[in-house]
């Protein structure tokens, strides 16, 4: 009888069986990991059925993203990209000059930057939301970094080549990583590493903004915060009030706008135009009073015509091309970061799709034409990009549209910025950087994640009381420590029986699983790797021993352990070594052990090595973890049988 019913549970166990006999060959092993990991979106499936010249015509495609949406663009279309470029235009103009200035550069070459590096946007970018332009945060860190070596003051001239040089450098760089597929570097930029970045050099750039706003010509070039403060007050002697009163006039007007775009969304328009509109009212205002004589700094001349070529000016002398390339992958980087997490979350909204490798290799491309033209870096800033979205753009044509009122401002307008107050640049940046102190992001981290809270903060404070570079860097430091510490200590966990034992869940999130009797359930959800075998190791042998004497207070012995592979991605040699050492202990208590749902690349090593044929045996690796009960259960009652047959 009970023979019987033993046949009937193996016969159930053995319904299902793993598939122990699938082989990869090494080349097509490599090949599929290789493309899971730089290819995970299989940009080119389907393109091995079309003929020669349709494969050719859609690779094309999908490296010039314009072939794709040009030949169906229409009128209609046109109209609302005319209405957003117009309108992002009006705000590229005082935002180039400003950043500019927070770069210490010329004024012109902001707007320079804002002129070539759309244009060849609109044609490589696969975003139809992005507007291009300069972004204060890289102006900051990219001046930092440079001006430690070559102060503007000494030698403008290099100063402003090696912005172009960097220029060149981080063009390459986002290039090749676009073109190498290596976008997954940019993810090290964590959410909260971006948001605490972000804040504090928001932060950090109103404080300096105390500089335009009080009318001072003296200031520190570091960016830390007891720098800024001691600045301040050091030159107080240089202190305008009438630049500080026309920048508070400034600051309201432009706050005010930005509070009724919030009450009425439809005046998005009103916050777009409002720092055009400052600089207009401002030079104006500053030429009628000659506010440069009265305490009211202005820009100074700016020349009309397009981007002069620059190329010549790249300097690769061993001097200072460490300093390009460190300068250029920092900002680099960041911009990356920066545009690439904006065109997905605009794109979201709209249920569109970017491709963030197409996005690195427009933002290369640009960059590297834009150091050919005088231009520096350039990305897809939040605050253009979010204006652009709301004036209803449908293609890249909008930067387009862009560029060109730019181009039209550089050749007939330009001089006519002569008279802008540097305060009124000043607020405009003030008012731009307020927005990017998140607050309830802050909270919000605190709530949900103490550890990423914790990344955030590093940033925020390292940036604020360091330097942009040292805030960075921790914060990137610490998110991978955090990674780091995922896979050297994964999780495992206890199964128990809900559902009737159907399914098998977690006990500490299922209080009312119940055990299996004689029977331990283990669930590993990491890669085993040679950073984390000992510690399964030891954590495996716990639980064991734990299960151990929980079944001698019921007078019960464990007979098995079943250990849940399904999340295990993948195992090394010392993670297979471990398994080896967890069976010599167990069998040495008398206790079996039992592999279910083992993955291809994990089953494959397993037999590979042995382990599963000569050391558990190949009938004791299960599909399910019932299956694995099952066979437990009738290895239990034969073993009961044969002692009872020995009694």
């Amino acid at each position: 009888m009970g023979t019987a019913a033993g046949d009937g549970l193996v016969a159930a166990a053995a319904e299902h069986k793993v598939n122990l006999s699938a082989r990869r060959p090494f080349v097509e092993a490599l090949r599929t990991g290789l493309a899971e990991t730089f290819f995970p979106d299989d940009p080119f499936r389907g393109f091995g059925s079309r003929p020669p010249a349709a494969r050719a015509w859609g690779a094309l495609k999908y490296f010039v993203p314009a072939l794709e949406w040009a030949p169906r663009y229409t009128l209609d279309k046109f109209k609302y990209d005319l209405l957003a470029g117009v309108t992002i235009a009006s705000l590229a103009i005082p935002q180039g000059i400003s950043y500019a200035k927070l770069a210490n550069l010329p004024p012109i070459i902001g707007l320079y930057s804002s002129f070539v590096p759309p244009l060849l946007y609109a044609v490589f970018g696969s975003s139809n939301n992005l507007a291009v332009g300069t972004v204060a945060a890289a102006s900051l860190l990219l001046a930092s970094i440079i001006e430690e070596e070559v102060p503007p003051e000494d030698n403008p001239q290099l100063y402003l080549q090696l912005f172009y040089t960097a220029a060149f450098f981080t063009g390459v760089i986002q290039t090749a990583l676009g073109v190498f597929r290596l976008g997954l570097i940019v993810d090290f930029l964590s959410r909260s590493t971006i948001t605490g970045f972000m804040g504090g050099t928001a932060a950090i750039i109103i404080m300096q903004q105390l500089k335009g706003m009080l009318g001072m010509k003296h200031f520190t070039p570091k960016t830390d915060l007891i720098s800024v403060i001691h600045s301040i007050f050091q030159y107080r002697h240089e202190w305008k009030w009438q630049s500080a009163v026309l920048g508070i006039c400034f600051l309201l007007f432009l706050l005010s706008s930005k509070h009724l775009r919030k009450k009425k969304p439809n005046l998005f328009w009103v916050s777009a135009i409002a720092p055009f509109m400052v600089v207009i009212i401002g030079g104006i205002f500053a030429f009628l009073v000659k506010g440069n004589e009265h305490g009211i700094p202005i820009v100074g001349d700016l020349k009309k015509g397009i981007n002069p070529l620059s190329i010549s000016q790249l300097t690769f002398t061993d001097k200072h091309v460490n300093l390009a390339v460190k300068a250029g992958f920092f900002s680099g980087i960041l911009a990356l970061a920066e545009g690439i997490a904006v065109g997905r979350s605009l794109a979201l909204i709209k249920n569109e799709q970017i491709d963030g490798n197409k996005e690195m290799i427009a933002f290369g491309i640009m960059n590297i034409a834009g150091s050919f033209t005088s231009c520096y870096l350039t990305t897809g800033p939040f605050s253009k990009s979010a204006v652009n979205f709301h004036a209803g753009c449908r293609t890249p044509m909008s930067n387009v549209v862009m560029s060109v009122c730019i181009m039209l401002v550089l050749l007939f307008l330009a001089p006519l910025f002569k008279y802008t107050p540097l305060v009124a640049l000043s607020a405009i940046i003030v008012v731009a950087m307020i927005g990017l102190i998140k607050v309830k992001e802050f909270c919000h981290l605190y709530r949900v994640d103490k550890f990423d809270f914790c990344i955030c903060m590093v940033a925020f404070i390292g940036v604020v009381f360091f330097t942009m570079v040292i805030g960075l860097g921790a914060s990137v430091g610490l998110s991978v420590i955090r990674a780091l510490l995922h896979v050297a200590r994964p999780n495992t966990c206890k199964l128990g029986s809900i559902a009737g034992g159907d399914v098998f869940r977690d006990v500490k999130h299922y209080p009312h699983a119940r055990n299996i009797p004689n029977v331990l359930i283990l669930q590993l959800g990491s890669p085993i790797y040679f950073v984390n075998a000992g510690y399964l190791r030891e954590r495996i042998l716990r639980w064991v021993e734990e299960e151990e004497n929980a079944c001698k207070i019921d007078g019960q012995d464990l007979q098995c352990v079943v250990l849940d592979l399904g999340g295990v991605s993948s195992i090394d040699n010392t993670g297979i070594g471990m398994l080896v050492e967890v069976h010599k202990n167990l069998d040495r208590r008398g206790i079996r052990i039992a592999l279910t749902n083992p993955r291809l690349g994990v089953i494959e090593k397993l037999m590979l090595s042995g382990y599963i044929k000569d050391t558990i045996g190949e009938e004791w690796v299960f599909l399910t973890v019932k299956d694995a009960i099952t066979a437990c259960r009738y290895a239990l009652q034969r073993s009961r049988s044969k002692d009872d047959g020995e009694v």
